[in-house]
């Protein structure tokens, strides 16, 4: 009776701990960042652009890593860092133009794994600042195409 209680007691204990760990957040994300998001977000320009974030490990915050305008979906793929929002023209079958924000997370094959806990831990509090909905994960940087992202 006393193994199964402490069978049960730390299987309570290993789920609490990683429900817990689901909504850590490793990295606050930088005020000028923020501002930064909410003006690209309401941006007038049609063309396709790229707000490339990284985490500044020293002060433990999301950061402004490079804009970039005028950039498809595969010159993207160049570019490609753990965190990219990314405003692209989507042509719609009906002729209707719409300009979706979507949020890319990656994580590259080969990445130290303290680098990916901060950036997975910090991805959903980055998601939550930015107000972001199309939130989506690559692991193949070759992946990121017009047709890859017209399918999500």
């Amino acid at each position: 009776c006393f193994i199964m209680f402490l069978k049960v007691l730390i299987f309570i204990t290993f789920t609490c701990t990683c429900i817990e760990s689901e909504s850590l957040v490793v990295c606050d994300v930088a005020e000028d960042l923020v501002e930064k998001l909410r003006k690209f977000r309401f941006r007038k320009e049609t063309n396709n652009a790229a707000i490339i974030m990284k985490i500044d490990k020293d002060k433990r915050l999301v950061v402004l890593d490079e804009e970039l305008e005028g950039i498809s979906p595969d010159e993207l793929k160049d570019e490609l860092k753990t965190f990219i929002v990314y405003s692209y023209k989507y042509q719609h079958d009906d002729g209707r133009v719409s300009y979706p924000l979507c949020f890319i997370f990656s994580s590259p094959v080969g990445c130290k794994p303290e680098q990916q806990m901060m950036y997975a831990g910090s991805k959903n509090k980055l998601v939550q600042t930015a107000e972001l909905t199309k939130v989506f994960e690559i692991r193949n940087t070759e992946d990121l195409t017009e047709e890859w992202l017209r399918e999500k």
